[in-house]
């Protein structure tokens, strides 16, 4: 029993040292912490200052080239760059602050192994990072450019580091990643100040091709947005089922979406009056049924079957036409019809 009760104390006795020893280091944190609590709340307050710092940094060089069209990206980029390395060294500073032993090279090998891991952790967004860079400083489009993108097309409203906004004609905003417009093809309808617009008039096959051309030529020219210099053109492009179709092509200037439309708009509606106006007609599409009777006697016959393979010279089966096929086709009836009744008639009880 003595025993029991002595190994219980010398128990009790190690769990109070234990105790003891973790509440000496708490207290030896606590008071580490209250040292270092001035140097911290000083360290924010220079962290907070360099920040403001970068803001206003990145805001004035996007004043500065906000209104000059050509140095607007690059403005972007500077002003990020510069951004971004202002916070850098007043993360230093406020480290230096807290840390009074830590030295650049330090930093530099911190900064190194993190960034080893961030880089795998955040590869998309890097890739993002690093591709919105190369957009801003390459300027392949501009903000307020008109690009297509796959099935995406509107007007560029900005471009981040991450990602491009565009906004589509019908008031929807598009968010694609810089990576994706970097690695893939765009199409800048607005990147040069004129544009060539296009659309095929089907004719008919007996209408005069020449006369057609120079009606349309005529029509194109009447619309006064349309530029005459470049001039113009029409061309055949086509030999269709129903028509002989005539592209006709013609230039506007400035290239944008709503520009596009109106002037397509009025170019049509010219055309269309004028062709219809001298007689030259716009066919539908039409298609032709031929009724073909295989009931010859050569019918299985290749060599003397009227369509489909070459007739034997001078053995040639003469068509039936449709009306006799229909008026012998009326006669059988009528004929099934008087032996349907007789049969009824003898089948009477008398």
């Amino acid at each position: 029993m003595r025993l029991s009760l002595a190994r219980t104390d010398a128990h009790t006795t190690r769990m109070d040292r234990e105790l003891i020893t973790a509440w000496d280091r708490v207290q030896v944190m606590l008071q580490g912490f209250i040292a270092l609590l001035p140097n911290i709340v000083l360290a924010v307050i220079v962290f907070g200052l360099f920040f403001i710092i970068a803001r206003a940094i990145r805001q004035l060089v996007k004043r500065l080239t906000r209104q000059h069209r050509y140095a607007r990206n690059l403005g972007l980029v500077l002003g990020r760059l510069a951004q971004g390395s202002i916070v850098l060294i007043g993360l230093f500073v406020a480290l230096s602050i807290v840390i009074p032993s830590l030295t650049a090279g330090d930093l530099v090998q911190l900064l190194g192994i993190s960034g080893v891991a961030i880089g795998f952790a955040f590869r998309d967004i890097l890739q993002n990072f690093l591709a919105g860079i190369l957009i801003l400083l390459t300027e392949p489009f501009q903000i307020d450019d008109q690009i297509v993108f796959k099935e995406f097309e509107g007007t560029v409203e900005n471009i981040q580091t991450r990602a491009t906004m565009i906004r589509t004609y019908d008031g929807r905003r598009i968010v694609i990643p810089n990576s994706e417009l970097f690695t893939n093809s765009v199409t800048v309808n607005t990147a040069f100040e004129r544009r060539r617009l296009e659309y095929d008039v089907g004719i008919g096959y007996s209408d005069d091709i020449e006369t057609a051309k120079r009606l349309i030529l005529e029509a194109i020219a009447s619309v006064d947005s349309v530029l005459s210099e470049p001039s113009p053109d029409v061309l055949v492009v086509g030999l269709a089922e129903s028509t002989v179709n005539i592209r006709a092509r013609w230039w506007i200037e400035p290239p944008r979406r709503i520009d596009a439309l109106d002037m397509q708009d009025q170019v049509l509606t010219a055309i269309k009056n004028t062709l219809t106006a001298n007689g030259i007609d716009l066919p539908f599409p039409t298609q032709q049924i031929l009724f073909h009777d295989q009931t010859e006697e050569t019918d299985g016959n290749r060599a003397q079957q009227r369509e489909g393979w070459p007739a034997s010279p001078g053995n040639v089966p003469r068509p039936r036409s449709i009306a006799n096929a229909l008026r012998q086709l009326a006669e059988q009836n009528q004929q099934n019809g008087s032996r349907d009744q007789q049969v009824q008639a003898t089948e009477e009880p008398g």
